[in-house]
């Protein structure tokens, strides 16, 4: 399967997902790619939309390897990749360092896509948590860790395409998964689509301006 680009991606998924329109959902994304995949969904289920704050936390030397990631949160959530922490063989200082420096970036992130946005309530709520796609798995691990923490009814991890290995480990953490494809190939999630340019902050801020979140 292959994709246009995340809007496409987002229609098709949201077809997926119709069943929730009648579960009182709440969409979150994983920014800044997976907005306009929820975008669409969100539209779909006239649901409101809000995103899931998440860092990857780099492995020294290796900013691109996750050794876990930090999800906002009062605390954080901090969800360990164990395999990369042995295999590296790093120590508790080295990562202690490199959570501080993802929640740094956490809270800058958080500026320059929220501002003073109202954050949408999720408690009670069927939780849809959305990505362009998953590989390791990482990130969205660590979400829904944060979001169960929240207080969400039900948690439903929907992607459009996503690798066989992380799937199995994250159906230890969601209600549901909602996938549109999961080759025995993967390489990347970039293969999957015909488009997949880079989203811009100012873009990710558009498309949240576009669901103003409900009076409190």
């Amino acid at each position: 399967m292959r994709f246009c680009d995340r809007a496409d991606a987002g229609r098709r998924l949201a077809h997926a997902l119709l069943s929730y329109r009648d579960r009182d959902p709440v969409v979150l994304a994983l920014p800044r790619g997976g907005l306009p995949v929820a975008a669409e969904i969100a539209a779909a289920l006239a649901a409101p939309l809000d995103v899931a704050l998440v860092r990857k936390i780099g492995a020294p030397g290796q900013p691109e390897l996750a050794m876990g990631a930090l999800v906002e949160g009062e605390p954080p959530t901090v969800a360990r990749n164990e395999a990369v922490v042995s295999a590296a063989g790093i120590d508790e200082r080295a990562f202690a360092a490199a959570t501080q420096r993802a929640l740094v970036e956490l809270e800058d992130a958080r500026r320059r896509l929220l501002g003073d946005r109202p954050r949408v309530a999720i408690a009670g709520r069927a939780a849809i948590l959305v990505d362009d796609g998953v590989a390791t798995g990482a990130t969205a691990r660590a979400a829904l860790q944060a979001i169960r923490r929240r207080g969400a009814k039900t948690r439903t991890l929907a992607v459009p395409v996503a690798s066989r290995e992380a799937l199995a480990a994250l159906r230890l953490e969601a209600d549901d998964l909602v996938c549109l494809a999961a080759p025995a190939c993967f390489g990347a999630v970039s293969m999957f689509y015909a488009d997949f340019r880079q989203v811009e902050d100012d873009e990710a801020v558009a498309i949240l301006a576009r669901f103003p979140p409900p009076a409190r």
